[in-house]
């Protein structure tokens, strides 16, 4: 480790910062600006060598932004290699997508960055050996299955790793990481190349999102840009997948302390795939109340607001959402819904949406209104409502919190844990759902409609407890400790 680290914290993300809004951006860009005597460096891991267009501008204490491609170009230039080098590492590389067993991820680094001059991804991912040695890997694993597709998810596989390993990485005091996968790789890394320490915060499990998407995907034996799909008759290939991740999880969680998820549930979830517990912890999302201090009620009781406050896309359920407000319409007929997001993200889903208001007789009483200033929302809203078929820890149920709203939600993430509480016995600050049910969201919704003072009382046990647990300033600080922990005494 040099003496001089480029950056006090090298943040490593995939897919997210700085080219999105919102989620996991926002976050780090929140935990960033809090932060301005930490110097950052970012790694940001993107698909391919596409440009991807900003949509977050760094705050100033970021010193640099590395962007990563998993796909390699397909330029290469030809070196003289020794064909027991080139075997050598084959076999290290395939040991990845076997199942639990070793994986040399030192010597493989060390492999790789012996020579004078250092592998590329795309000179190793075009070597004869290599192929050779995916040849014999499919004939061994998978006989029965097509070659064309285990190579292309193999390279595919394989190329992320290698880039993990062979991209430049900024020097830091000490690396973040905000998944597993390929970011979790980098951080792993870092640690066996500088011996610096690395840490994790997941806000979903990546694994397990990995593990969704490879079940639902048909895309994964083809190669980016060929238009080719999985069959589902091929044998073996999507357990390649999933036995690639579960290696590059076991490698970050091997590698990682502290382990952080958002709630405890999570926790457990990291130890079941192989979290180490006494590296486990939980620092929750935050939200900075004094944004909503001053801000005065603007509600009219006479027509009572419901609002789904979140994206127009089939993830929120926004069909369950109208099926519900339409069974509350008729319990409470003066009730005003209205669903706050983006409308342009899945234009079908959009149209479909309007379409189902219109066959529920529900165009006078639901409203899209696309984006919306939250601040300025909340202060007219009575009820807050979240239909979600997936969630971690959903910023606006704090929102809705820290201005005393109650809020109706499924069963998801920590939806549970915000509403209830932690603790047996600790108030409630909303409703909990079954996942998909418009019956029992929709009488939910009517009863809190039907009586205010139970709304209120909600309204304020969520504002406590956003104030006592989910503080910005509080959660800032838990990172600043574990940034710049204090000097030993000695």
């Amino acid at each position: 480790m040099t003496d001089r680290p480029d950056a006090d914290v090298c943040l490593i993300v995939e897919g997210a910062y700085p080219y999105v809004v919102g989620g996991v951006a926002n976050w780090l860009q929140d935990l960033i600006g809090g932060l301005p005597d930490v110097r950052f460096a970012i790694v940001a891991i993107k698909p391919d060598v596409t440009p991807m267009p900003w949509r977050l501008q760094p705050p100033a204490n970021v010193v640099s932004v590395a962007e990563v491609s998993l796909a390699p170009g397909l330029e290469v230039v030809p070196r003289r290699r020794r064909s027991a080098d080139v075997a050598a590492i084959a076999a290290m590389l395939l040991a990845f997508l076997e199942e639990d067993g070793e994986l040399p991820l030192a010597a493989l680094f060390a492999a790789l960055t012996a020579s004078r001059q250092p592998w590329t991804p795309a000179e190793l991912l075009s070597h004869p050996v290599l192929f050779q040695a995916i040849v014999a890997y499919t004939e061994r694993t998978m006989p029965s299955a097509s070659f064309h597709h285990v190579f292309w998810a193999t390279r595919t596989l394989l190329g992320g790793l290698l880039a993990a390993l062979l991209t430049p990485l900024p020097v830091a005091a000490r690396y973040h990481t905000i998944s597993t996968g390929f970011a979790g790789l980098i951080a792993a890394r870092a640690v066996i190349q500088y011996r610096a320490p690395a840490m994790i915060t997941e806000h979903g499990i990546y694994l397990l999102e990995r593990q969704i998407e490879i079940m639902m995907a048909d895309w994964i034996g083809s190669p980016a840009g060929q238009g080719l799909t999985l069959d589902a008759d091929v044998p073996g290939l999507r357990e390649l997948w999933r036995r690639a991740f579960r290696s590059y999880a076991r490698l970050c969680y091997d590698h990682c302390d502290p382990i952080i998820a958002l709630y405890a549930a999570n926790n457990a979830v990291q130890a079941r795939l192989g979290a180490a517990p006494d590296r486990l912890r939980v620092i929750p999302n935050g939200i900075y109340l004094d944004r909503f201090a001053d801000i005065p009620v603007a509600n009219d009781p006479a027509k009572p607001l419901v609002a789904l406050i979140g994206r127009v896309v089939p993830i929120k359920d926004i069909k369950t959402f109208i099926r519900a407000a339409a069974i509350a319409h008729r319990a409470v007929p003066a009730a005003q819904f209205a669903v706050m997001g983006p409308l342009d993200e899945d234009a079908d889903y959009y149209e479909e949406c309007r379409a189902l208001v219109t066959a529920m007789g529900m165009d006078d009483a639901i409203r899209f209104t696309g984006r919306v200033r939250v601040d300025e929302w909340l202060p007219r809203i009575d009820i807050v409502v979240l239909t979600s078929l997936s969630e971690a820890q959903p910023l606006v149920i704090l929102e809705a919190g820290a201005f005393g709203i109650p809020v109706v939600a499924p069963d998801v993430g920590s939806c549970r844990e915000m509403l209830e509480g932690a603790q047996s016995g600790d108030g409630h600050g909303g409703i909990i759902t079954p996942l998909v049910d418009p019956e029992a969201t929709g009488h939910a919704i009517a009863g809190l409609l039907a009586d205010p003072d139970r709304r209120a009382a909600m309204g304020q046990v969520l504002r406590e407890r956003v104030k006592c647990h989910y503080d910005q300033t509080t959660v800032i600080d838990r990172y600043r400790q574990l940034y710049l922990p204090a000097p030993a005494a000695g």
